[in-house]
């Protein structure tokens, strides 16, 4: 069981990152209207906006989270990652103004860049025989964060728009704690 914990971290790691994409678009009107005082309809476009921002920003990131996981190996990488995303949460939970939710999206995306570290970790520790079902462990965990972050998004709702960070910031924390205490260096 100890030896599959490695692979439940990573898989975790992946579907958390993913989550980050869609956990806030159920509370998004809210929360935007909230801060910003706005209508709907600039809420639609600030939504938008902070959704392209965190996808793009883990596009741009993805490369260069991957290199530093080469240069300074990929537990760091993948433990501090985890770690600023939680705090990235807090700081958005804790946002007052659309500004501070935008640069919650820009650093959220950054740390939640590490698609291609995990999937590094993940040949590192495989076997040959094994590498093709842990990379299919790795789209599945994308698969589920991607379809999780919505609807934990939504339930979370129910408990206030500033809920949903706080959860995520809770699971991106307890996962690199984990990490810490599971996951062995690969490079």
């Amino acid at each position: 069981m100890s030896s599959r914990l490695p692979i439940f971290f990573i898989v975790a790691t992946v579907a958390i990152d993913a989550m980050g994409i869609g956990l806030i678009m159920p509370v998004m009107p809210d929360l935007l209207r909230e801060v910003d005082g706005g209508n709907l309809s600039e809420a639609a476009i600030w939504g938008g906006i902070l959704a392209t921002t965190f996808a793009v920003m883990q596009f741009l990131f993805g490369p260069i989270i991957g290199s530093l996981s080469d240069q300074y190996g990929r537990k760091p990488i993948l433990v501090v990652s985890l770690i600023i995303m939680a705090l990235v949460y807090a700081m958005s939970a804790l946002a007052t103004s659309i500004w501070v939710l935008f640069i919650g999206r820009i650093l959220g995306g950054i740390s939640s860049a590490t698609h291609a570290t995990a999937a590094a970790y993940m040949a590192d520790v495989s076997k040959p025989d094994e590498k093709a079902a842990n990379f299919g462990l790795i789209g599945a965990g994308f698969g589920i964060g991607f379809v999780l972050g919505p609807v934990v998004g939504g339930l979370l709702a129910e408990f206030g728009t500033r809920a949903p960070f706080w959860a995520a910031g809770a699971l991106a924390l307890s996962n690199a704690a984990l990490g810490w205490f599971v996951l062995r260096e690969s490079v």
